[in-house]
């Protein structure tokens, strides 16, 4: 199995990336669903956000109001605390990716595991992954895209996706590191060749690596086979 990790800078496309591999038949889990999940009551992880950041980041019914909670991780009105959350949050994501990636391991041994996470190279978690694709666009759409998702002016959109672009690489680092590059500048179905393409590479590689792997575990009942019929 191929561990894959997916990243890019906010607003880039990583989800619309991430579900045009998914189409194609790569296995996806999402690190910011999977916090999502993480922070919800009874979950240990709610328990220390909540007794970090205060209950002024609750609705009503107690669940994590989550605009509330970036609010306060990436600034406010004082210093950002979004490593604070970090610490609080990721360890708790790692395990249960870690997790899914094994079972899948087990169930799909030359499928590609993909993990979409903003943060890969910032938690300096690549050496988890095999390869890292990287998603990027032009400084412009991403102001653009952030607008249209949050119904924002493109002012308060700019201000927002600056605040938090400060917590992450510049997209040259993100770029020299990765081993694939797409770029999400262009049309859907200029992204979706990328991809396609991608795919094919990543596709062979799996395949490649659960044979060796298969080569490796059945060598030494070889040899030790070849040792009977000497005796």
């Amino acid at each position: 199995m191929l561990k894959v990790g997916l990243t890019g800078g906010i607003a880039s496309g990583k989800s619309l990336v991430g579900e045009m591999f998914l189409a194609l038949g790569a296995h996806l889990i999402q690190s910011d669903k999977v916090a999502h999940e993480l922070i919800r009551p009874g979950e240990a992880v709610y328990d220390k956000v909540v007794a970090e950041f205060g209950p002024g980041i609750l609705n009503p019914d107690k669940t994590v109001n989550r605009a509330r909670l970036a609010e306060e991780a990436f600034g406010g009105a004082g210093p950002s605390r979004i490593e604070q959350l970090n610490r609080l949050v990721h360890p708790a994501v790692i395990e249960r990716e870690n997790a899914w990636m094994e079972g899948l391991r087990h169930r799909d041994p030359h499928g590609i595991a993909m993990v979409e996470a903003a943060l890969i190279l910032e938690a300096r978690a690549a050496g988890r992954f095999d390869r890292l694709v990287v998603v990027t666009c032009r400084p412009e759409q991403r102001i653009s895209r952030w607008a249209t998702r949050l119904e924002v002016d493109i002012e308060t959109a700019r201000r927002e996706v600056a605040r938090r672009m400060a917590a992450q690489l510049p997209d040259e680092e993100k770029v020299r590191a990765a081993d694939y590059v797409i770029d999400n500048s262009g049309s859907l179905d200029e992204t979706r060749k990328q991809v396609a393409e991608i795919h094919e590479k990543l596709r062979l590689e799996a395949g490649k690596m659960a044979r060796n792997t298969k080569d490796r575990t059945e060598s030494p009942r070889k040899k030790s086979g070849r040792q009977t019929g000497m005796h």
